[in-house]
């Protein structure tokens, strides 16, 4: 995701930021992990380490008790973002799906293929504007009950593949960030996602990949209506944007759905948007840990950074955890599709 891309999103009111460009580099061979951790290593992707052994440390002394930095259960509260810090992000997955949609409706509709800001983005031009964002959200993602826009979410998860690996999206998620959420809820964290995507969209997958159910799933919203369809009542989607999660407003959400302030957050390097969750997770009374993942490996997954480096100055000034794809992981993806993977 682009910075001013971000910017838009703030700025402009739109839920999420639409990635278009995909990657022209030949499939590239993903390695498949199993749960099963090695003798003794509850973090068998992460490579041994300085960040390995702080955030083994910090588990220990906040979940043991008689520690002078021991946390009680109810207090145990993690919160992650999603794109770029469990899965991938480029492309965008909800942003492949956009695109996706479109072309579906483009089908049954083909006046759409010479209408902007439809046409450009069916091309693979991404729109600019408030506008042209507002217009193909409100297209993909609204006028259908949340039975509906499920089911085309399944759809799509379940046959579209990234295409620089060739597998599907939900195997591209991260191997050591798995076994983290594994470790979290063995050390009696609960665990919360908050991220800009729409929650609707995270809610479809975040419990299968995740282990985090849908009440725990923190996003941006669009506004909905009750409803009454063949004598039964369902949501409505409707074109107007109720919250963006993103930024500043990441906290407020986590505040209005958690009610307390996490000990542990993680977040990634690429838009700015969590280092104000990063800063509320880091400011708290408790011990508290907060990671930041950066995107520095572009033979096993994509190398990226933020222009502004707005993200490792909050690093530098808040003490946060810099997790460098590159240096820390021995292991990028977990792909529950291995064969599919090593084509």
């Amino acid at each position: 995701m682009s910075r001013s891309l971000r910017l838009l999103l703030s700025h402009a009111g739109a839920i999420f930021l639409i990635a278009l460009a995909a990657c022209a580099s030949p499939r590239t061979s993903v390695t498949a992990v199993t749960a099963a951790s090695t003798r003794g290593d509850p973090l068998p992707s992460w490579n041994d380490g300085e960040v390995k052994g702080a955030i083994l440390d910090y588990l220990d002394r906040v979940s043991t008790p008689g520690s002078a930095d021991f946390v009680p259960v109810d207090e145990r509260i993690a919160v992650f973002d999603n794109d770029g810090t469990l899965w991938q992000e480029k492309p965008l997955v909800e942003g492949a799906f956009t695109i996706a949609r479109l072309r579906e409706m483009a089908e049954r509709d083909p006046a759409l293929r010479h209408a902007e800001p439809f046409a450009s983005a069916l091309t693979g031009d991404l729109p600019e504007g408030r506008k042209a964002i507002l217009e193909l959200a409100t297209r993909t993602h609204t006028g259908m009950t949340d039975e509906a826009y499920e089911a085309y979410v399944r759809a799509f998860l379940a046959s579209a593949r990234h295409p620089r690996f060739g597998v599907p999206y939900t195997s591209l998620t991260y191997a050591p960030m798995m076994e983290l959420l594994r470790l979290l809820r063995a050390r009696g964290f609960t665990v919360y996602l908050s991220s800009a995507g729409d929650v609707d969209f995270m809610r479809v997958f975040a419990d299968a990949l995740y282990g985090v159910p849908k009440e725990r799933v923190i996003g941006s919203r669009f506004d909905k209506k009750l409803v009454t369809i063949d004598r039964r009542s369902t949501f409505m989607r409707l074109p107007a944007i109720e919250t963006v999660n993103d930024g500043a407003t990441k906290p407020d959400g986590i505040d209005r759905r958690v009610g307390r302030r996490p000990i542990f957050a993680a977040g990634n390097e690429g838009n700015a948007g969590d280092i104000e969750m990063l800063e509320y997770t880091r400011d708290a009374a408790r011990p508290s840990m907060a990671l930041v993942i950066k995107h520095d490996d572009a033979i096993r997954e994509t190398a990226y950074s933020e222009k502004d480096g707005a993200t490792p100055a909050a690093a530098l000034s808040h003490d946060f955890r810099v997790v460098s794809m590159k240096r820390d992981w021995n292991t990028v993806f977990a792909a529950s599709d291995a064969s599919a993977a090593e084509k």
